[in-house]
């Protein structure tokens, strides 16, 4: 990719954000909207400022448990879209019941986790799990099922196990759908952490949200979402650039 394009892909996101805050604050400016439903940017940046060492605070409790969560639900969902892929009888039995828990919204799950595992970071964590697992495995299962299969019989008539053929064909073909799950798994377990911590908790972005929700302070809302999002953009480019480094192959024509 030529510096140009490059270029482009930076400056037209980010003029397009710059037009959306300067349209904002005339909005403000002009009393549009009332500056209690509203803050500005300027206002939020402000709280942004001036609350930056208590959100820190709350956002290190929220990564411990999207960290803990996306884990968990990483490893998990790598293990079950491998047994989904070496036993189709594990898919008929699994994949439908993967499918019907995306059926429930997380809301309407965290107040049962909170009532069977309390107010600590179990019941938060647990819902990182749920919220992470889903598109890890569906996306790892369709990666080891899009393998050639003239590949898998080359491997076979040489000799190679199921182990063999799983790590040196089907997992390196699968990565590409391994790292797009973990972009969506990432950027959900920042939701999922906050939404459980919406609904019972001591500590958090999402129990600092509720407190100042109370009060009626939107511009620290405001803030705080703001915040979240950062968090979640920063994250995903983590995960592109890790992407990055492990798939040298995929990304050949740029040097």
């Amino acid at each position: 990719m030529n510096g140009k394009n490059k270029a482009k892909e930076i400056l037209i996101p980010l003029g397009t954000v710059i037009a959306f805050v300067v349209i904002w604050q005339i909005v403000c400016v002009l009393g549009l909207v009332p500056g209690f439903m509203l803050p500005s940017p300027l206002d939020v940046g402000a709280a942004l400022v001036s609350e930056f060492p208590l959100l820190m605070h709350h956002a290190g409790v929220t990564l411990l448990e999207a960290f803990l969560g996306l884990l968990a639900g990483v490893l998990l969902g790598f293990c079950c879209a491998a047994l989904m892929d070496t036993f189709p009888l594990v898919k008929s039995a699994l994949y439908p019941i993967l499918v019907l828990t995306q059926t429930i919204p997380p809301v309407a799950i965290a107040p049962l986790l909170i009532l069977w595992f309390s107010y600590g970071i179990v019941p938060k964590v647990i819902l990182v799990v749920l919220v992470s697992f889903f598109p890890m495995a569906v996306g790892l299962l369709e990666g080891f099922q899009s393998v050639d299969p003239d590949m898998v019989k080359l491997l076979k008539s040489m000799g190679a196990g199921r182990m063999q053929i799983f790590w040196n064909v089907k997992f390196p073909s699968a990565m590409g759908n391994f790292f797009s799950g973990l972009k969506i798994a990432v950027s959900y377990s920042i939701v999922g952490a906050v939404i459980a911590e919406w609904l019972g908790g001591f500590t958090g972005l999402g129990v600092y949200m509720t407190r100042v929700k109370k009060s009626l302070s939107y511009d620290k809302m405001f803030a705080v979402i703001l915040l979240v999002s950062f968090i979640s953009l920063l994250l995903m480019e983590a995960v592109k650039y890790i992407q990055y480094r492990s798939m040298p192959w995929d990304h050949l024509d740029d040097r």
